[in-house]
């Protein structure tokens, strides 16, 4: 008798002609995992042999051939009704005796196996002979089936998945993929189910699915059963954790982004045809993570061993069991788009103008798409997108591909950053922004737009078609300069993308970055929380959700902006300036109004240094020592240095440096560098005096020339005088660069002059300067200007 079941603790990755990739992997993990804390729920297989014996007994082979035979897979209403033909005939053919008796065996040793009787739920899940091959994901190509009980049940939906083979997703896509039809066969896996209706499950990558850094496990998380966040009809909870500080055994979640996670599936047990049903969430849910901390890094953990067992990049289904607590691995296939990437060149996406936004959500695929607005309601009007519109819908799933590679850009209501338009958006390169929530309603069709996944985490849809290029950077051997290039990154969001330019570390980290986009609340507001009115206090809750309190929320971001940017630079120095906003700027915060005065010239008011030691404020600068407290002690960035900007006279600098002394951060304890912004002409006369106090110097040429030349960089009067290459800025600058190397301490610049004049940054090298930090856009064309200027000198 031919073999047609097989459980999966007898497979590994050697048998995916036999049982289809997904039932291999689910075999090789139970194989080889196991002892290494890789939880896979049991079950067991059909084979292939059991679904051509299936079709040949039955003369459906020829007739499936026949059906198939000249359909033109871009003409939509051919391909649906040909589809729908061939599934209808599957499913009206009955298994043959043999196949029908090893499932009912195998079923009755499950039921045995697990003890749980009728009570026994279990997935059935699809998994091709071709699918999850490194070259083709076959994303959601076929059929699941969640909460199936009893073996009648099971047959059935078997015969379910087998004809989910022949959706009219998986026909086009086996046509434009080059796979013959005839060639791919279908395994149904019978899986335990975790019962993740009551706790949470989603999706994670053991890279980061956008830029391709390789460095973090990127989870994302949601109430339920985990098909809301694979399809993207749900915008999850996303966590960042850093693989290198886990295996240290150091806390190692970089980021968390709150989700709406407005929907969840659960089990259906009101009974009729539905096996799940979607319900929503309350608010409590909403307002809170759906996974701990502790939870992200047993999650990543599991990620890693699977990683490097397979040693590839991996995209991993999980669900968190309701009522035991327990983490299960559902799905483990390699990652289809970003590890195919040689690396050898990057692309650049570079918006010129920016017209009004329409609306925003999460970027997919850092590039930019422009065209008109086909808004999408129902799948059965998607024949209306023609090659080169923007798709603008509700959500996607694999129904939709036929028509999404025709799209400039896609754009959705729902959906986080690993659902089904984010996974296919990838694959085609194209860009897409997810989770809009109203982009249907915001968006008129036949509108002009653009839509921009260029400038961050955040994808804005523009009205209109605005002006973009393209830049294809090539890196290959950077050639050597005398001194090191490193980068001005104050955005988080892009920190692993930058991460791969060719680099000497972080020359400027801005805090007020963080600050801005991150939090959003004046420190004061939080720290008074108390006596905010009750508005205010609503407005600051919201903010907050997923924290444990206002302040702590304070600490914890900062220390994610800054645990982010460290880890995306490995070993390298990474120089974060602790806050410089002006008055006028931290007023404009949530709550600021409040607590910051009225100046007349902001820019050379209550700033930098003398906030800090101030008594009102001192309370704030203390925050952000405990951020930094806890990305260098606790967990473990040693690399991150600590620079103060404008201080104005060397006993304030002493003040501060005996300020972070006493919170912890003393200088030279774990080789902290604790150096000082040289902005002010003061700086650069008294640079010996400072030196004694500092570890170096970081040239900020923006505010040194402003107040070198006297004039308000605000100013548009007065702007054509502003000049960091005026002879007088220069000769302060070379004041600084002597006095520092005299000193044999560190001394760079992170202003805008070297980036916008590639000129002065060769003065700066044959000054002798030991790093020139530049803006992401400008590092490579102005290390190439600098390494040909020198072989032509």
């Amino acid at each position: 008798m031919s073999e047609y079941v097989v459980w999966f603790e007898s497979l590994g990755m050697g048998d995916v002609e036999r049982v289809g990739g997904k039932n291999a992997s689910l075999g090789e993990m139970i194989s080889n995992l196991a002892d290494a804390g890789v939880q896979v729920p049991g079950g067991f297989a059909t084979t292939a042999q059991a679904y051509w014996d299936f079709l040949d007994e039955s003369g459906l082979r020829q007739r499936i051939e026949k059906a198939l035979e000249g359909l033109d897979v871009d003409d939509t209403r051919a391909l649906a009704q040909t589809g729908a033909d061939i599934r209808q005939m599957i499913m009206d053919t009955p298994f043959p005796p043999a196949l029908h008796e090893q499932i009912v065996s195998a079923w009755e040793t499950l039921v045995e196996r697990t003890g749980k009787s009728s009570e026994l739920a279990v997935a059935v899940r699809s998994s091709a002979t071709a699918e999850d091959l490194p070259d083709a994901s076959f994303a959601g190509q076929q059929e699941t089936y969640l909460n199936v009980r009893g073996l009648d049940h099971v047959l059935h939906y078997i015969r379910d998945v087998f004809a989910s083979l022949f959706n009219d997703r998986a026909i086009s896509y086996r046509v434009h993929h080059g796979f013959a039809h005839e060639q791919v066969a279908l395994s149904a896996g019978v899986q335990e189910m975790v019962r993740s209706d009551t706790g949470a499950s989603g999706v994670m990558f053991t890279m980061d699915t956008e830029s391709g850094f390789r460095d973090v496990v990127f989870v994302t998380a949601s109430y339920g059963l985990g098909e809301t966040v694979v399809q993207g009809s749900v915008n999850p909870d996303e966590f960042y954790a850093h693989k290198a500080t886990l295996d240290a055994g150091r806390p190692a979640v970089l980021r968390r982004t709150l989700g709406e996670k407005a929907i969840k599936m659960v089990y259906n047990d009101e009974g009729g045809d539905e096996l799940v049903k979607v319900v929503e969430t309350d608010d409590a849910e909403r307002m809170r993570f759906c996974l701990t901390d502790e939870e992200v890094e047993s999650l990543a953990r599991q990620a890693m061993t699977i990683e490097r067992h397979y040693g590839r990049p991996m995209d991993i289904e999980w669900g968190k069991d309701g009522e035991t607590g327990r983490l299960f691995i559902l799905q483990a296939r390699p990652e289809t788009v970003k590890s195919r990437d040689g690396g050898q060149s990057l692309q650049r996406y570079q918006l010129h103008e920016r017209g009004q936004v329409m609306i925003e959500g999460r970027a997919i695929g850092q590039r930019i798409g422009a065209g008109r607005a086909r808004v999408i309601d129902d799948i059965n009007d998607m024949h209306d997108v023609e090659t080169g519109d923007v798709l603008v819908t509700d959500m996607t799933d694999p129904d939709w591909e036929p028509i999404m590679k025709r799209a400039a850009a896609i754009v959705t209501n729902r959906g986080g950053r690993t659902c089904h338009a984010a996974i296919i958006a990838r694959e085609l390169g194209i860009p897409a922004v997810v989770g809009t929530g109203e982009g249907t309603e915001r968006i008129s069709d036949g509108t002009e737009v653009t839509v921009s996944c260029a400038e961050g985490d955040t994808g804005y849809i523009y009205r209109g078609i605005q002006d973009f290029e393209v830049r294809e950077i090539a890196l290959g051997n950077m050639p050597e300069l005398p001194f090191k290039i490193m980068m001005n990154v104050g955005n988080p969001d892009r920190a692993f993308d930058f991460a791969q330019l060719p680099n000497a570390g972080v020359g400027l980290a801005r805090l007020e970055f963080i600050i801005n986009r991150m939090i959003g609340i004046h420190p004061r507001a939080l720290l008074e929380f108390d006596q905010q009115s009750a508005d205010l206090q609503a407005v600051i809750q919201n903010q907050i959700a997923g924290y444990d309190d206002p302040v702590s929320f304070y600490v914890d971001k900062l220390a994610e902006g800054i645990s982010t940017l460290a880890a995306s630079f490995g070993d390298k120095p990474v120089i974060v300036r602790m806050s410089d906003f002006k008055s006028n700027e931290y007023a404009n915060l949530i709550g600021g109004a409040a607590y910051e005065p009225e100046e007349e010239n902001p820019m050379i008011g209550f700033r930098g240094a003398s906030r800090y030691i101030a008594e009102d404020f001192r309370p704030c600068f203390e925050l952000e020592c405990r951020a930094l407290r806890k990305v260098r002690d606790t967990m473990g960035f040693t690399n991150v240095w600590i620079m103060i900007p404008f201080v104005r006279t060397p006993e304030e600098g002493r003040q501060v440096v005996e300020l972070l002394a006493a919170n912890g951060l003393e200088k030279g304890k774990d080789g902290l560098k604790v150096i000082m912004m040289c902005e002010l002409p003061s700086n650069a006369v008294l640079a010996d005096e400072f030196l004694e106090i500092f570890d170096g110097y970081s040239i900020g040429s923006n505010d040194l020339t402003q107040l070198t030349l006297g004039l308000d960089r605000d100013s548009g009067l007065v702007a054509h005088l502003f000049e960091e290459r005026d002879p007088a800025v220069k000769a302060l600058l070379e004041m600084a660069i002597q006095a520092a190397r005299r000193a044999g301490k560190y001394v760079g610049i992170c202003g805008q002059g070297p980036s916008d004049h590639p000129d002065l940054a060769r003065w700066l090298m044959e000054q002798g300067i030991e790093s020139v930090s530049l803006n992401p856009d400008s590092v490579v064309e102005t290390w190439l200007y600098l390494a040909e200027d020198q072989q032509a000198h």
